[in-house]
């Protein structure tokens, strides 16, 4: 059983009771990986969220050079893996490990954090580290237009939440000033969090994997 990189975060979170060793969320993401692997049963995780951060991740990669102007960059499509853990981090190159995330509009998006908003993210990025041989990564939280199929799903949500059949202007124009970032300056639409490689956390999420491998193994023997 190896772990994606993108789910560490699962196994890492602190259990209730001093006494566990795995939190509920660690165990419950180790039964999902349980039905997948003996039945199929796969839980897609699908939200329109992820959906806009899909469709804009290429735009973003490119957005990131041109505002950090970081040189040669381009998305990488290869899968690393060890023993542990896989994963496919959205840039690798030879200077440059980095991840884009990309928020949903601007009430989602970092302004003002000092530290890393979503601790999952850390964690990722240590895996992609740990896979890469990476000492340090970027995690950069972009403020992007969102696709124009997803602004007219929104537009008939906020209709539809309304209640109004006929087309109202008004609203239409609310929801898209809220998805349209162009009046903002560029270097105000990238967040930037520098993540260096800490050998303490790769080591803590090992040992995570190795008891979450006990528990996997205990409870595929129940099914």
């Amino acid at each position: 059983m190896k772990i994606r990189a993108s789910q560490i975060g699962k196994l890492m979170a602190t259990p209730r009771s001093k006494g566990e060793s795995l939190s509920q969320t660690a165990k419950t993401y180790i039964q999902e990986l349980v039905l997948e692997h003996t039945y199929g049963i796969r839980k897609d995780f699908w939200s329109r969220y992820t959906d806009k951060g899909n469709q804009v991740e290429d735009d973003a990669i490119s957005f990131v050079n041109e505002v950090l102007e970081l040189g040669f960059i381009y998305k990488n499509e290869e899968r690393f893996e060890n023993d542990y853990i896989t994963g496919v981090p959205d840039v690798n190159t030879k200077e440059i490990l980095l991840d884009v995330k990309c928020s949903w509009d601007a009430t989602t998006f970092p302004f003002f954090d000092s530290e890393i908003p979503n601790k999952d993210y850390y964690y990722q990025l240590q895996g992609y580290m740990w896979l890469t041989g990476k000492t340090e990564s970027l995690l950069c939280y972009c403020l992007m237009n969102t696709p124009f199929e997803i602004v007219e799903d929104e537009v008939r949500r906020e209709h539809w939440r309304l209640q109004k059949i006929e087309e109202d202007v008004e609203v239409r124009e609310f929801v898209q000033k809220k998805h349209n970032f162009d009046h903002i300056h560029n270097e105000r639409r990238i967040k930037v969090f520098k993540v260096e490689r800490d050998e303490t956390v790769i080591w803590q999420i090992q040992e995570k994997i190795e008891l979450a491998r006990e528990y996997y193994n205990q409870i595929i023997q129940t099914i």
